[in-house]
């Protein structure tokens, strides 16, 4: 993955969240969780690294916003 640049973090109450995990339905269904709660930046596909088990996905949160539903 990217690095997490300042920006990402520029101010309390903002978060980069990484999720790890077995398959892409599962790793959807924590960055829905989130989003029923905080407004985010969602990921639209995971990554998958070489040699590694499962998948990944990085989605941006600010805790300061009502999420868009």
């Amino acid at each position: 993955m990217k690095p997490i640049n300042d920006a990402h973090v520029a101010r309390p109450g903002l978060a980069v969240v990484d999720i790890a995990a077995a398959d892409d339905a599962t790793a959807f269904a924590l960055q829905h969780l989130l989003a029923a709660h905080y407004a985010i930046a969602p990921a639209h596909r995971t990554t998958r690294d070489a040699g590694e088990p499962g998948v990944r996905l990085r989605c941006f949160v600010d805790l300061h916003h009502e999420p868009d539903i």
